[in-house]
């Protein structure tokens, strides 16, 4: 497992900006090494933030984006037409404004009559896509994953003390909602597919997010209770971006960039 790497930065804008610039180098560097970059989004206003700068054209004219296939964390069970829907956000912040091509964005199917349903389907989905079988080992490793993190210390749509976060056995799996808002059920990836990632990357920001931070980066591992402290990419590396407010209750560090 590699070391974690903590970066803070001044404000959210400056963290946006340095998170697209990020995203930039993985597919440049994954595409020149594997000729494709797989990309996992995730949802909440910091991830909404570096889309928009990743969709600015001085940025996304350095992107092969007939070469990025783009996949979701999680998703709220909602028409992507919803505004709680993740990658309808995504959609309005980025990859309406970029040539990304539309066979390769693969959005979580919420349409179909369940959650469980839409689970199966994007399973079958990503099997596909990797050329295996759906919940085979080896877990498929995407390029980069990307994640928030929410004031429970909840990843994904892995909440604390739900029956997904003992998952082995499945890439994707549904919840019912956890105690934050919005209350709708959800789908989402499982920990094994997330730590088989080549590169994890949170992103977090605001001085309410202060305590979990330090929860997960300087307390001791409580998956169950704080199942961000599980994300431990087996051979990938782990980047978190945060901004000075969410780290105000962090041990001393290097200035913010």
């Amino acid at each position: 497992m590699s070391k974690t790497d903590v970066k803070r930065y001044s404000d959210p804008e400056t963290l946006a900006a340095v998170a697209a610039d990020f995203i930039v180098a993985a597919a440049r560097k994954s595409i020149l090494e594997r000729e494709r970059f797989t990309l996992v989004l995730t949802g909440g206003s910091t991830p909404e933030q570096t889309y928009r700068m990743l969709a600015r054209p001085e940025r996304a004219s350095e992107v092969a984006w007939s070469r990025m296939f783009v996949f979701a964390g999680d998703e709220r069970f909602v028409p992507e037409t919803d505004s709680r829907s993740n990658f309808g956000m995504a959609r309005r912040a980025l990859l309406d404004h970029v040539p990304v091509p539309a066979e390769n964005l693969f959005p979580i199917p919420t349409s179909c009559a369940t959650p469980a349903e839409g689970a199966r389907l994007y399973g079958e989905l990503l099997g596909r896509f990797f050329n295996q079988a759906p919940d085979s080992t080896p877990v498929p490793g995407f390029d980069l994953l990307l994640l928030g993190l929410g004031d429970d210390g909840h990843v994904a749509s892995l909440f604390p003390g739900k029956p997904a976060l003992d998952l082995t056995d499945q890439w994707v799996t549904w919840s019912p909602p956890g105690t934050l808002p919005p209350p709708v059920d959800r789908v989402t990836l499982t920990m094994p597919v997330i730590n088989a990632a080549r590169s994890v990357l949170f992103l977090v920001s605001g001085e309410k997010k202060g305590a979990v931070v330090q929860r997960v980066l300087e307390g001791p591992p409580d998956y169950k209770r704080v199942p961000a402290t599980g994300v431990r990419p087996n051979s990938g590396s782990l980047h978190w971006f945060i901004d000075e407010p969410a780290a105000s209750k962090l041990r001393p560090g290097e200035r913010p960039a």
